[in-house]
């Protein structure tokens, strides 16, 4: 059987007006607070019961640019007080390799105000692939099967081989097992380099393996990703990450994985006087387009959207009205 094919294009940017099909809702406000981050969750929750997950990327140690932890302390405890923070061990050496390490490291950053379930600590689970090119299966930590709902809360960045961290690489590699599911992301079998996969066979495999739990928690799963500390870097490379010059810009919302994902990175792309220049070229050289266009091809969401802005009325706002009000970075 030949080696699938990956697409091509996934450094080419698609402009809002030259996509097609249906539209879907994404909610954004500009307060990058703990209030604002509990505002939004309320527009996205629905369905959202039961045993719960919290997928955050909770970072290498002393890692500048992670999510505030105050933030999500007050949003388990305001709306989400049964929920479990959820990861997983990191494919990579280093000080979240194993559980212990990786415990450690949570200590260390701060996520000591809730239990912390390192999902592959007693073993894996395999959940299908629908439709996929690369995979028919992905092979996730054990526990995720143990949900029912599933709350993705994904701090928006760049990423040294993704392009971009949204959503779906929160998802795609954060729910992979540290050693059978992210190497099938990362690793041709029988290739010395741990990371040969790249640009848009590595979007792809990503995306595939975003969508084996997707697919699996149904209308049980949300998103919402913070714009906050944006390094081209992604958290993985904490106090060795690149210095953060893209502006500050709010929190996302949807139930659209795909269109939450694109409308970040169009807010990335609409940003008035160059201030978004660095992470578009992170983006358009890794290929990291072809997320996007893959999430649409497999039925995962829309490219086009609703841009609803909750600070002022619910009025539906374009790309470049939401990020007019943006400076040059200053880190809070």
């Amino acid at each position: 059987m030949s080696k699938p094919k990956p697409a091509e294009g996934g450094d080419k940017y698609i402009p809002y007006d030259q996509r097609t099909g249906p539209e879907s809702i994404v909610y954004f406000t500009r307060d990058l607070s703990e209030k604002g981050l509990e505002k939004i969750y309320d527009r996205v929750k629905e369905n959202i019961d039961g045993k719960i997950a919290l997928k955050v990327h909770t970072g290498e140690p002393k890692g500048p640019n992670i999510i505030p932890r105050p933030w999500v302390k007050n949003l388990l405890e305001k709306k989400l007080p049964t929920a479990t923070i959820v990861e997983t061990n990191a494919y990579y050496q280093g000080d979240r390799y194993t559980t212990e390490k990786h415990r450690e490291t949570l200590k260390v950053n701060g996520w000591t105000f809730s239990k912390v379930d390192i999902m592959d600590e007693f073993g894996t689970v395999d959940f299908p692939v629908k439709n996929g090119k690369w995979f028919d299966h992905m092979t996730m930590g054990k526990s995720l099967a143990d949900y029912d709902s599933f709350v993705t809360l994904t701090h928006f960045k760049g990423h040294i081989q993704g392009g971009f961290g949204g959503s779906n690489k929160n998802i795609g590699i954060g729910n992979a097992d540290g050693r059978i599911g992210k190497a099938m992301i990362h690793t041709t079998p029988g290739q010395s380099n741990q990371w040969d996969i790249g640009k848009e066979e590595f979007m792809e495999r990503i995306t595939e393996s975003t969508k084996a739990t997707v697919d699996h928690f149904k209308n049980k799963i949300t998103f919402i990703n913070v714009m906050r500390n944006m390094s081209v870097s992604c958290d993985c490379e904490g106090v060795n990450a690149q210095p953060v010059v893209t502006p500050n810009v709010g929190i996302l919302a949807s139930r659209d994985i795909c269109a939450l994902d694109q409308a970040c990175v169009d807010l990335v792309f609409a940003m008035p006087n160059k201030y978004g220049d660095t992470l578009k070229e992170r983006i358009t050289s890794r290929h990291a387009i072809r997320q996007l266009t893959y999430m649409k091809e497999l039925g995962m969401g829309n490219d086009k959207y609703k841009l609803i802005d909750i600070d002022n009325d619910d009025k539906e706002i374009t790309q470049e009205e939401a990020v007019k009000h943006v400076v040059p970075f200053e880190k809070s």
